[in-house]
């Protein structure tokens, strides 16, 4: 009984150790203040997997001038590409957009048709010239718990089951033998 136990406990250690890495919640950094050339730029990921084609992966990127004091000219722009990694896959490149008219504030919306690893590449272009910087996200569903999850939310159930099953044949073992005697 108490080796199950210590099985079941190790699984459930193993497989919610996994699902740590998973993302599901508020958009989170993937680059922080990145000295590049003449800026200072940061990216900020909510990388949703969606299967009705709608842009989920989103991308928000902070330009500023590595210079104090300077301001970030309004003809700067960045390019969010994305490219699966952990399969065969085309990347997508998509123009980000500036938040609210701020050059310095941009955002950008592409298709992760599948959980999994995607590289990220963001590269600024402006007067001042141009920099890239490379990162990586782990893309999930938003809404829906992975499988791994499932197996988490399930197992205590089952575990319930399977010493309630021993408790009751135990008790009905011990009846008969009463009975016998």
């Amino acid at each position: 009984m108490r080796g199950a136990l210590i099985i079941a406990s190790t699984a459930c250690v193993l497989l919610a150790s996994r699902a740590v890495f998973a993302h599901d919640g508020p958009p989170y950094p993937i680059v922080s203040n990145q000295l590049l050339g003449a800026y200072r730029v940061s990216v900020w990921t909510d990388p949703d997997t969606t299967d009705d084609d709608t842009a989920g992966g989103q991308f928000w990127v902070m330009i500023d001038p590595a210079k104090a004091g300077a301001a970030v000219s309004s003809d700067v722009h960045a390019d969010v590409t994305i490219r699966p990694l952990d399969r065969p896959g085309t990347s997508s490149t998509a123009r980000a957009a500036p938040v609210n008219g701020n050059a310095s504030r941009q955002f950008a919306a592409l298709r992760m048709d599948h959980e999994g690893r995607f590289a990220v590449r963001v590269d600024v272009e402006g007067a001042a010239g141009r920099v890239s910087v490379d990162a990586e996200v782990l893309a999930t569903y938003n809404l829906r718990p992975s499988r791994l999850m499932l197996v988490l939310y399930v197992l205590p159930f089952v575990l319930t089951g399977f010493l309630w099953t021993t408790l009751l044949v135990r008790r009905r073992r011990a009846a008969h033998l009463r009975a016998a005697r």
